[in-house]
């Protein structure tokens, strides 16, 4: 898959992921209508450059827009304009073949779950004391999937939860018939990822309106 590919792939489990409005095709890439507080509207520009980025930020004031674009925070840091912010944390795209093996079980004293709802896989694990220790997400939309929102409580790192949510979204979005996994990684995130066998492709940068933070 090229960036190009990946992009569309990501915007699209993106979407249904986060229960937006499906992603509108732009002459930059893709607008999406997140329409949260401090995330009112995205923006998804798989070839940015000076011009389009540029472009995009004289033109769009409304605050807590962002831009996500394919690119390092290097390259986007000369083309942004005054009233936007590039956050600290750079992410990454990431695909990797989906495995449809069969899902690991838990640690020892851990519970799984996993339901399927509008279209999203869930897997939640749980501590002993039943309080949620790990979760993440996965959305198929074809031949795709991407995964979303992979978290583990600080108090339940170094335990592998973290590897056993990511083996049973990948097991479960391939016997759901996709085939190759997309996500985009932050950097506490990339060794967990890269662990797994999921290769980075390319950079992916936020630009915000007005400040804020997210992924």
């Amino acid at each position: 898959m090229d960036m190009g590919a990946i992009t569309s792939a990501w915007v699209a489990g993106w979407t249904v992921s986060r229960e937006t409005p499906p992603a509108v095709v732009e002459p930059w890439g893709y607008r999406i209508d997140v329409g949260l507080p401090e995330h009112v509207v995205r923006h998804v520009l798989p070839a940015p450059d000076a011009t389009s980025v540029g472009a995009l930020c004289e033109r769009l004031t409304e605050p807590y827009t962002w831009l996500k674009v394919m690119a390092t925070p290097e390259e986007v840091a000369p083309w942004i304009t005054e009233g936007w912010t590039v956050p600290d944390d750079p992410g990454f795209m990431m695909v990797k073949p989906l495995d449809p093996g069969a899902r690991p079980a838990p640690p020892e004293g851990y519970a799984r779950t996993t339901e399927v709802r509008d279209g999203v896989i869930r897997v939640r694990v749980l501590a002993p004391d039943g309080t949620l220790a790990a979760r993440g997400q996965i959305a198929p939309t074809g031949s795709t999937a991407v995964a979303d929102q992979i978290e583990t409580d600080p108090a339940h790192r170094r335990r592998g939860l973290g590897a056993n949510v990511m083996r049973t979204l990948e097991a479960a979005a391939a016997q759901a018939g996709a085939e190759t996994g997309v996500l985009a990684a932050t950097t506490d995130g990339l060794a967990l990822y890269d662990s797994l066998g999921w290769r980075y492709r390319g950079p992916l940068t936020g630009i915000i309106r007005s400040g804020g933070s997210g992924t």
